[in-house]
């Protein structure tokens, strides 16, 4: 099944060239099934190539998705055009106040994980957001530093800042293999690590929380928590190939003091290119939580958050 998506989107053209299965709402509405209604609340600069990272994974099930794009109402995007957040997006409050529901909403990180949260200039409104999810959404996946931040309202765990940003490719172990979010993954998974803060095991220990996923090295990487519905993910599965080098040779031409990404450049040498190690298992993490969804969530969406 495809994801159903704006045909003016830039990602309709692009996955539709991967080979992604995608649909315009036009043709979705002639179809009589009730598709899943999954959000991104999308916090990242660069927009239009996280729309494109989340939308490759999510529309790879075979499933139909409703794909829905929303932004912080009082935080105006700088880094992407005016016409195409106009086009696609829609603010939070315009959401809240229609009422409607989602089976999934995925919040994403943001570059500012050297801030404190009540630092944030959006961050009264984040909190009405994650409430909002309690009542609204059947189940939400935090990345990143939206991870973070959603573990800091629910629970009180904080983030901790490192000397060094921890940024490569780290060898995680999988801690939870039974787990329906880890059906077909590996005994050792290979993710992308791009960030300069870390959470503690202990204080998720503490919180009654389940890690799923972790590195000796980088710590938790994938938490459970079933009491909110959600899910923290701390890494990038959704990277693509090149992201990586992307923040690379951006910080090197800015002359920022960076290290050159561990384990992913053949050799560690940036003069190579970069191969993707990590694809398999981030299809397979968002095609079971789309899975995990749809065997649950009420086919009345009125019923979510009942």
């Amino acid at each position: 099944m495809p994801i159903t998506l704006p045909e003016t989107l830039p990602a309709f053209d692009i996955l539709s060239k991967e080979g992604v299965m995608v649909m315009s709402p036009g043709r979705a509405a002639q179809q009589d099934i009730r598709p899943l209604r999954i959000a991104l609340l999308n916090l990242m600069p660069k927009k239009i190539q996280t729309e494109n990272q989340f939308a490759r994974l999510i529309g790879a099930t075979p499933l139909q998705i409703d794909f829905h794009l929303i932004r912080i109402t009082s935080h105006h995007a700088r880094n992407t055009a005016a016409e195409h957040m106009e086009a696609f997006y829609r603010p939070f409050a315009e959401v809240e106040a229609s009422g409607e529901k989602f089976d999934g909403l995925i919040v994403t990180g943001a570059p500012i994980e050297q801030l404190s949260f009540e630092e944030v200039t959006y961050w009264d409104e984040l909190q009405r957001i994650f409430d909002w999810t309690q009542s609204h959404v059947f189940s939400t996946f935090g990345v990143c530093w939206g991870g973070m931040a959603m573990a800091y309202h629910f629970h009180g765990i904080h983030k901790h800042l490192l000397d060094r940003k921890a940024f490569g490719c780290y060898r995680h172990r999988n801690l939870a293999p039974c787990s329906p979010y880890l059906r077909g993954f590996s005994d050792d998974v290979l993710v992308p690590v791009s960030r300069w803060t870390e959470m503690h095991q202990a204080e998720f220990d503490a919180a009654g929380l389940k890690t799923l996923i972790a590195s000796d090295e980088t710590g938790p990487c994938l938490v459970e928590d079933p009491c909110h519905r959600a899910l923290y993910v701390f890494n990038h599965f959704e990277y693509d190939s090149g992201t990586l080098k992307e923040e690379y040779d951006r910080d090197v031409a800015a002359h920022r003091a960076i290290n050159v990404p561990r384990n992913y450049y053949p050799d560690d040498d940036p003069s190579k290119q970069p191969s993707n190690r990590w694809r398999s298992h981030a299809h397979l993490l968002y095609g079971n939580w789309i899975n995990a969804i749809y065997q649950d969530t009420p086919y009345d969406l009125t019923r979510i958050g009942a």
